[in-house]
C-alpha cells in the first residue's frame, strides 16, 4: 500500500491503449489514477463518461488520466462503447483503462475494499483516486 510522501510504485499495466510500464507511460507527466468496482456499473459509467468531457482541461495542465477496474480488457473496450453511448460520443475514448481482474494491483495500491467481494469471493476496487508524480497524493470519492 502506498502513503501520502512515498514514490508511486512502477508497474506493468494491460490496458484499453496497450501493454506498458507505469513510470514510461508517465514519462515527466503528472498522472491521475482512479480506480472502480467493475465495468457497466451505472455510477462507474457515470463518473468515466464525466472525465471524458474534462479531458482538455487535464491536458493544458499537462496531467495524464488512467482508470483501473478488475474487468479484462476486452470488458474494458465494451463498456467504453457504453460510456461513449451514454455521454453522447462518438470519438475516441482519450485515456486508458487498466486490467486488473486478479486485483493484484488493486491490492498493492491499497484501492479494494476488503468487504465488497464479487461472486468469485475476490475484492472489489473501491472508487480511489491517486495523483502521481515523484510521490502520492491520494484521496478517496
Amino acid at each position: 500500500m502506498v502513503n501520502l510522501g512515498d514514490v508511486f510504485p512502477n508497474f506493468d499495466a494491460k490496458t484499453t491503449h496497450g501493454d506498458f510500464k507505469f513510470h514510461d507511460w508517465i514519462g515527466d507527466s503528472w498522472a491521475i489514477l482512479f480506480s472502480h468496482p467493475a465495468d457497466y456499473t451505472p455510477v462507474c459509467t457515470t463518473e468515466l463518461g464525466r472525465v471524458t468531457k474534462l479531458v482538455p482541461e487535464f491536458n493544458k495542465r499537462g496531467v495524464k488520466l488512467i482508470a483501473l477496474s478488475c474487468d479484462n480488457v476486452e470488458s474494458h473496450k465494451g463498456w467504453i462503447e457504453d460510456i461513449k453511448s451514454y455521454m453522447k460520443d462518438q470519438g475516441d475514448f482519450p485515456y486508458p483503462i487498466i486490467s486488473d481482474s486478479d486485483r493484484s494491483l488493486a491490492v498493492s495500491l491499497g484501492m479494494v475494499d476488503p468487504a465488497e467481494k464479487d461472486a468469485a469471493g475476490l475484492p472489489l476496487t473501491c472508487r480511489a483516486v491517486s495523483k502521481a508524480y515523484k510521490y502520492v497524493y491520494s484521496w478517496t470519492l
